[in-house]
């Protein structure tokens, strides 16, 4: 572990640092609590060990601002105080310490608390991991490994106001597989997932980094291209179409005998304006109209 002591009494430091270097921990040492605030934030140490009385930032203090910081990662705080006073202690635990030691020190003591700190800093980790997994999870395709709706929504909202405040174009790029029921029925859901994940992999690959490509629901996906035009985003999107058809999929439900994707584009302009609703709608519209005039092709929102 990184561990932070904070004492303005030098004798009592050295102590504090000793007992934590010799249970095998790195230590940073700071003389006061604006000394020790400033390495907390250079360093993000898993423990800190501050006394309560010092020049400057005192521990109380030190305790709140690392508690106001909200990181994902869990501080402990062990308050050293040569006060032993119980509504001393529940102060320092109210103002966000976990635990305390009476001074003077005893690095038996100390030790015994950093084994402490050592195990609740490695659960919140552990939680903090678990929470990234199920937040990527939750905003990610199973099927098909794209992003999901609910990522969608939340990258068009941020995408949409930096376009607005910035004076930006964006496009939207809704596509779709043609035939997709037709696919279904004659060769089995299972050979439709594969299909799927094989034009979802497509997809990805003709887009350009900063660019998102997301399963919109079934067999309809949704490109976003930020920075670019309606006929930059048509040109993107026929690239995309002739990947798909590079997949020589068999289809022997749809007229060209091979699987094949639809699209309809719209795209932000801030003279214009519009919401990303109706941008959505807007790129549906145009997909519905690439449906109509034959599928297997790039039509443009109006």
């Amino acid at each position: 572990m990184k561990v932070l002591v904070a004492d303005d009494d030098p004798g009592s430091l050295l102590v504090a640092q000793a007992a934590v270097e010799r249970a095998g921990h790195d230590c940073l040492a700071a003389a006061n609590g604006d000394e020790a605030w400033g390495l907390y934030l250079e360093h993000q140490p898993d423990v800190v060990v501050t006394d309560w009385m010092m020049p400057g930032m005192d521990g109380l203090a030190l305790c709140r601002a690392i508690r106001s910081r909200g990181a994902d990662l869990y501080t402990y705080i062990v308050m050293l105080t040569s006060q032993d006073s119980r509504d001393d202690v529940l102060a320092g635990i109210e103002a966000g310490a976990d635990d305390y030691v009476t001074k003077p020190l005893d690095p038996f003591v100390l030790r015994a608390r950093l084994l402490v700190a050592l195990r609740i800093t490695t659960l919140h980790a552990d939680l903090a991991h678990y929470r990234k997994v199920l937040s990527q999870q939750a905003r990610t395709d199973p099927l098909t490994g794209l992003h999901n709706r609910l990522k969608l929504a939340e990258d068009l909202e941020q995408l949409h106001a930096r376009s607005v405040r910035y004076g930006e174009q964006y496009s939207l790029a809704m596509c779709d597989v043609d035939n997709f029921k037709a696919y279904n029925d004659v060769y089995g859901h299972q050979a439709g997932d594969l299909a799927l994940r094989a034009v979802a992999a497509a997809l990805r690959a003709q887009a350009r980094k900063s660019d998102g490509v997301y399963r919109f629901g079934g067999e309809e996906f949704l490109l976003v291209f930020p920075h670019q035009s309606l006929l930059r985003a048509k040109a993107c999107m026929e690239r995309a179409l002739d990947a798909v058809r590079d997949l020589a999929i068999p289809h022997r439900g749809d007229p060209s005998g091979q699987l094949r994707l639809s699209a309809g584009i719209s795209t932000f302009s801030p003279a214009q304006g519009g919401e990303p609703e109706a941008l959505l709608g807007a790129a549906d519209a145009a997909l519905y109209a690439a449906k109509a005039a034959g599928r297997n092709r790039v039509e443009l929102a109006g």
